[in-house]
């Protein structure tokens, strides 16, 4: 897709600040500092539209982007931030969960995953989470940049093993950096939101 028209429609904590003009909506999920907002400025061919940050936990709320005005992508708080106080954590888990399981919009989830590290166990309980509610799920592995092209396949089959991914689950290495992965996810989406 050629992206020349976005912006931020919304910044939500509660379903009533939801757009309500049901665009098909692609949501995106991962731990803090998985590279989130930078995956989605690539995507929409922006700098800095998603606020990145080198400190986890920046964004703290769930974020509509209009796209071409056909779709939402939605960023969704990171998990897994461990020094952000308890109480602020059950409220991020709490306003992802409402989204996730009321959202009739949703038609699928990009769960990113740091390539480098395929062993985190909040990763695995997310994709269990997700698969529990039958979601399809397209996972990105970021950070394919910092990573020598020979390692590239092993992280994907280590990532593969420890998640223990269906044969269907699509997992496609991105680099913000390198804007590699890019043109292959966009292709996983607009087969999302034709179905």
């Amino acid at each position: 897709m050629i992206v020349n028209n976005v912006n931020l429609e919304a910044v939500a904590a509660k379903p009533h600040q939801y757009p309500t003009d049901q665009k098909p909506e692609i949501a995106f999920v991962g731990r803090s500092n998985v590279g989130k907002s930078s995956l989605i400025n690539t995507m929409i061919n922006r700098k800095a539209l998603a606020r990145t940050s080198q400190n986890p936990g920046k964004t703290r709320t769930i974020n509509f982007y209009n796209v071409e005005d056909m779709l939402y992508f939605v960023d969704l708080p990171g998990y897994g931030y461990a020094k952000a106080p308890k109480t602020e954590k059950e409220k991020w888990g709490n306003m992802i969960e409402t989204y996730l399981l009321k959202r009739v919009e949703l038609k699928r989830i990009i769960m990113l995953v740091d390539i480098r590290h395929d062993d985190q166990e909040n990763d695995k309980t997310m994709y269990n989470w997700l698969k529990y509610y039958n979601y399809e799920i397209i996972l990105a592995a970021t950070k394919v940049d910092k990573l020598k092209r020979s390692q590239v396949q092993k992280h994907v089959s280590g990532i593969r093993k420890f998640l223990d991914l269906e044969k269907s689950d699509v997992i496609i290495p991105f680099s913000s950096k390198d804007k590699i992965g890019n043109v292959e996810l966009w292709e996983e989406i607009e087969k999302s939101i034709k179905e």
